[in-house]
């Protein structure tokens, strides 16, 4: 099919336009938590088969996790990078773009390593039902982190920043997107709210040493958002974001 994005055109400083909320009460969100390989065409398919049963199962929107095509580390997002406006360089986004078309379903693609004029970021894409890339955010506050014994690792090595917040209007509401890390950063969230977000998704692939710690703390400090982050094994599951308890 054709290319259905064109990431020139997407605007990611400013909030959308009012937008009218669909008639929608309630409705499923699935969460695809996949085991990575070193082969992107396998953890492609991995997806893609995550997807049709997540729809199969009556999903209307569904959420990926941090770099899930290729391992988390240094030494493979930029051989695992695609350059997003090339639709023959990026094989991750036809997919994506091709899923969300043919099951009229709703995708945060998680994140994906991007090449852009020379720099590498660390990227999630929204694709509507209709196949199109809706926005994409690039992961503002990166992660470097340095516990001797335990963990040494610096995206800032790597990734360029993202500067924008993202906002986009989708089928289930007001979506604002942050990737892993950008969930420490409280300025984000309130920033959304004052937007008028309904749902804030921060797609994650975070670390053992200090993982769980992060996950009960934000629990605590975010227990009324019903996506706080994701781990990955080679299961998939599904929320109803309505009927979670605050």
């Amino acid at each position: 099919m054709a290319a259905l994005w064109n990431t020139r055109n997407l605007t990611m400083a400013d909030a959308p336009n009012p937008f009218q909320l669909p008639n929608i009460t309630k409705f499923k969100i699935a969460l695809c938590q996949l085991s990575i390989t070193s082969d992107k065409n396998q953890n492609l398919d991995r997806a893609s088969r995550s997807i049709r049963l997540s729809v199969e199962q009556g999903a209307k929107l569904l959420v990926l996790p941090e770099m899930w095509n290729c391992p988390y580390s240094s030494d493979y997002f930029a051989k695992y990078a695609e350059d997003f406006d090339n639709r023959d360089a990026s094989p991750t986004l036809s997919m994506l773009s091709e899923a969300a078309c043919c099951h009229g379903i709703t995708i945060i693609g998680g994140s994906l390593p991007e090449w852009d004029h020379g720099r590498l970021y660390n990227t999630c894409c929204i694709f509507g039902p209709d196949g199109r890339l809706k926005a994409k955010h690039r992961k503002i506050h990166l992660f470097d982190i340095d516990i001797p014994g335990e963990i040494s690792f610096k995206e800032s090595d790597t990734f360029t920043a993202g500067d924008q917040p993202t906002i986009v209007d989708t089928e289930v509401g007001r979506i604002g997107i942050g990737i892993c890390h950008d969930i420490r950063f409280p300025e984000l969230a309130a920033l959304y709210r004052k937007r008028g977000v309904d749902i804030i998704c921060y797609p994650g692939a975070f670390n053992v040493s200090t993982g769980e710690l992060l996950w009960e703390l934000v629990q605590r400090a975010r227990k009324s958002l019903p996506l706080d982050d994701q781990k990955r094994e080679d299961i998939y599951k599904f929320i109803d974001a309505h009927e979670l308890n605050p």
